[in-house]
């Protein structure tokens, strides 16, 4: 039985994009490596960590709620 497909969507590149901030900016500000900040930005990361999620919300100035969303359609 296939595992079912997340519908949590990370907004990481438009966060970055209006932010003039490239994605090895945010990788130096918040200590974690390009290769697995791009698996969260591009939607293929299984599980994140409270305290990733909380420096990459300091380093962008935001909240949790504007780094992840949820897909409505089913």
């Amino acid at each position: 039985m296939p595992a079912e497909e997340s519908r949590i969507i990370c907004n990481i590149d438009a966060l970055l994009s209006e932010r003039g901030m490239t994605l090895a900016e945010l990788s130096d500000q918040v200590g974690i490596s390009v290769v697995n900040l791009s698996v969260l930005k591009n939607n293929r990361a299984k599980a994140i960590r409270f305290s990733t999620l909380t420096a990459i919300c300091d380093a962008l100035n935001v909240n949790p709620g504007d780094v992840l969303s949820v897909d409505p359609s089913p």
